[in-house]
């Protein structure tokens, strides 16, 4: 039941439900168990005339579109006990999507958000194309379904409670988990769980709460596994007791994707203290031991002989070669004055806080897995061919993980644990070094973007833009075999990626004939759809023409963006932010505001910052790293349409802008050799707390569409652009390389042999 609630949806007999009926069914089951309708339609543009094909199809849309046939698989079940359970077919990855989904089902259920339990759903294959976690689509997908199973179970608990209390169903109330009638008689949803349960599946009609009404949705909350979290009783992967799975890691090669020639001490390290096993995997050679330590002791111990890697002998001057070459011309230069410049964006990583890791029990005729997926049910098709046995013989389970950064769209750790699980022939807990991730893991691929704007008077008459990259893997698809594997056929820029750009990207500005193009290259690297994929760059190398277009024109950059913008909502944003954030006023020397606009998703954001890039800023002494200019104010103003959690809207708002920071000024990987030459986090500079803005606002609007656009990425663009504006501003040069810092190796690589570095032993000599 994804959708507009505008839309409406024709029922089995063809009539039309409105603008808030639904279809769904009460299942056949001992306790009530209620699911969603199919067949509502797509969400349909906002009435918006553009070229833009986003405004009329995005990738958002897609993906909700694709997941509607099997929405009414996912279930709402009302307990005994009084509690209401839903097994969410997404990950929770720190974003906050099992407090907005257990909000959802308070609101049309009218019981206590404490009594909504959430857990995270197996990989199911039948849940074709709805159950893959990225693009921010959880919350739009699932709106509708979910509100219509919540429904649908509230009806029948009053039809159940109407016969037990001998009242008309429209004589009774449901609040907070019990049923009242009239005269103040009550009964609880635990006690109707049964009753109103059904032998048979039964298709019913359901109207959903009307805006109006809502008192859960749109109100703040706080999540709903925060006191777990920080407790320590939130179970991650590597918290699961699986009987006799013992620590596992992986020797890794010195080059990215190298491969093991052989190895010649197997037998000293497998009598080495604690360690089980050692077993050649297609990634290294996995060892198990009893603890952690001993792992690493063991891994440090291997002398392997490797064969050379995909990216041999490649550093990031070479690959900047290769993305020149490969960059597709932007025309003959037009005969109207016009603005145009290049920008390069470097490899940037993105391993998660949580290390990469999985258990695996891997038998002769089964296997189970353990891991936080975003594309379980790749994972287990693909694990499944891997180990030689039928998908049906293979368990996913889908844990919660400790961030994503997009890394956990990929299965690497799990299908490692499940490859060395059966060839240990035991049960395995496989965790990565963070040298790994750093070295071996997902990176988001360095990339160029030329821009040319052209113009007469105050009037743009056209924009392209050609964005060249390292190839991104998207071998994920949509979350199943078949576009995973359309993925990864090599048909170039008709492709699956060209595909997924156009569909994620547009020019918000009414800026005559816009094009974009991409045009990818070198698949030796591992690649991944980092938080918000190709967007930051692509915005930020726009927003910073608009900036020097608007300093061509003489004319204020927020006026200019104000002026040229296609819609209300967009303005709205950015007008907020310039008056949240004091727009224009007086700043010392080297200090300048940045301002910039990005819109994706059916959501719209603007984000004000102002840097400090005075000397005695940017040269302040940072032990092991490099200080560069600061953020020492954002003002980040979002609108979703329509804000289903503020506060956890908020939240990911902060983590965007650290984000935008991050990509701006100081997280990069330097590519030498062959493999990067980060580590660990010591020598990852993502945005840290000496490089955060002490004053950051967000500002959530209020309600404009009436219903959910996409969020969880949505923030990263526009900070990031902001940034790179402010330090144009702030130094009198527009900036065109990325991170801004890339330039100064501030720390001293560590070896690759051995693959993990020494464990520190001073750390209470660098404490703060």
């Amino acid at each position: 039941m994804t959708g507009a609630e505008r839309s409406a949806p024709a029922g089995p007999d063809g009539r039309v439900v409105g603008r808030r009926r639904f279809l769904g069914y009460v299942l056949a089951a001992p306790i009530l168990v209620a699911a969603a309708e199919l067949g509502t339609a797509p969400r349909a543009a906002a009435g918006i005339p553009s070229p833009e094909p986003t405004a009329l199809l995005d990738l958002n849309d897609v993906m909700t579109a694709a997941a509607l046939p099997t929405s009414g698989l996912i279930t709402v079940e009302v307990h005994a006990d009084g509690t209401v359970s839903f097994a969410l077919p997404r990950a929770e990855v720190g974003q906050g999507i099992t407090t907005s989904t257990a909000v959802l089902i308070a609101e049309e259920l009218d019981v206590p958000l404490e009594r909504i339990r959430v857990s995270l759903a197996d990989a199911r294959p039948e849940l074709l194309f709805n159950q893959l976690t990225g693009a921010s689509n959880t919350t739009v997908s699932t709106y509708h379904p979910i509100r219509v199973a919540a429904a649908v179970a509230r009806g029948r608990l009053l039809r159940a409670a109407a016969i037990e209390l001998g009242a008309a169903v429209t004589d009774l109330t449901l609040k907070a988990g019990v049923v009242t009638d009239l005269v103040g008689r009550s009964i609880g949803i635990g006690a109707l769980a049964e009753k109103a349960a059904s032998m048979t599946t039964q298709q019913v009609s359901v109207e959903l709460k009307p805006r109006e009404k809502f008192t859960v949705i749109g109100a703040p909350h706080g999540r709903v596994d925060a006191l777990a979290a920080v407790t320590g009783r939130k179970k991650f992967a590597m918290d699961l007791d699986v009987p006799d799975a013992r620590p596992t890691m992986v020797c890794r090669p010195p080059t990215i994707n190298g491969k093991v020639g052989s190895v010649a001490n197997a037998d000293e390290v497998r009598g080495m203290p604690g360690v089980t096993d050692v077993a050649v995997i297609a990634t290294g050679v996995a060892v198990r031991a009893q603890t952690f330590g001993q792992c690493i002791d063991a891994v440090r111990a291997l002398r392997v002989d490797w064969r050379p890697g995909t990216a041999e002998g490649q550093s990031d001057e070479s690959v900047l070669a290769q993305l020149k070459a490969a960059e597709p011309p932007l025309g003959l230069p037009p005969l109207t004055p016009y603005v145009e410049e290049k920008f390069t964006f470097h490899f940037r990583g993105n391993s998660a806080l949580e290390p990469n890791c999985a258990v695996a029990d891997v038998r002769s005729d089964r296997a189970e897995i353990w891991a936080s997926l975003k594309s379980p049910i790749v994972a287990k098709e693909t694990i499944a061919a891997t180990l030689g046995l039928p998908p049906q013989a293979v368990t996913v389970h889908v844990t919660e993980g400790g961030g994503s950064f997009g890394r956990k769209l990929f299965f690497d750790a799990a299908l490692e644990a499940a490859e060395a699980s059966q060839k240990m022939g035991k049960p395995v807990k496989l965790m990565w070094h963070r040298a790994d991730d750093c070295r071996q893991g997902r990176a988001h691929p360095m990339a160029t973007s030329r821009v040319r704007i052209d113009y007469l008077g105050g009037t743009v008459l056209g924009y392209k833009q050609r964005h060249t990259s390292v190839a991104t893997d998207l071998s994920h698809g949509l979350g199943e075999v078949f576009t995973a594997l359309a993925a990864k056929l090599p048909v170039g820029d008709i492709g699956f990626s060209e595909t997924f750009f156009q569909l994620s990207q547009s020019t918000p500005y009414e800026f005559g004939v816009s094009t974009r193009l991409l045009n990818e290259t070198n698949k030796g690297f591992n690649t991944g759809s980092m938080r918000n994929v190709y967007s930051p760059d692509v915005t930020c190398a726009r927003e910073l023409m608009v900036d020097r277009l608007a300093a061509t024109m003489g004319k204020d950059p927020r006026r200019f963006r104000h002026d040229f913008l296609h819609e209300d909502r967009s303005r709205a944003v950015l007008d907020k932010v310039a008056e949240a954030g004091d727009w224009g006023r007086a700043m010392p020397a080297g200090t300048a505001q940045g301002i910039a606009f990005h819109s994706e998703y059916h959501s719209v954001s603007a984000a004000l910052v102002e840097i400090d890039c005075r000397p005695e800023t940017v040269n302040r002494p940072i032990r092991d790293g490099v200080a560069g200019p600061r953020v020492t104010k954002a003002v980040f103003a979002v609108d979703v349409g329509l804000a289903v959690n503020p506060r956890g809207l908020e939240a990911q708002m902060m983590g965007c802008v650290m984000d935008g920071i991050a990509q701006a000024l100081t997280s990069s990987l330097h590519l030498r050799d062959g493999y990067f030459l980060e580590a660990s986090w010591d020598n990852y500079f993502y945005t840290r707390q000496w490089n955060s803005p002490p004053d950051l606002r967000i500002i959530v609007m209020p309600t404009t569409t009436g219903e959910p656009g996409g969020a969880g990425e949505l923030g990263v663009a526009a900070s990031m652009a902001a940034v790179a504006c402010a330090y144009g501003r702030a130094t009198g040069t527009m900036p065109t390389t990325f991170p801004i810092n890339h330039g100064t190796l501030s720390f001293t690589p560590k070896p690759t042999v051995p693959p993990v570095p020494q464990s520190p032993t001073d750390g209470l000599n660098h404490a703060y």
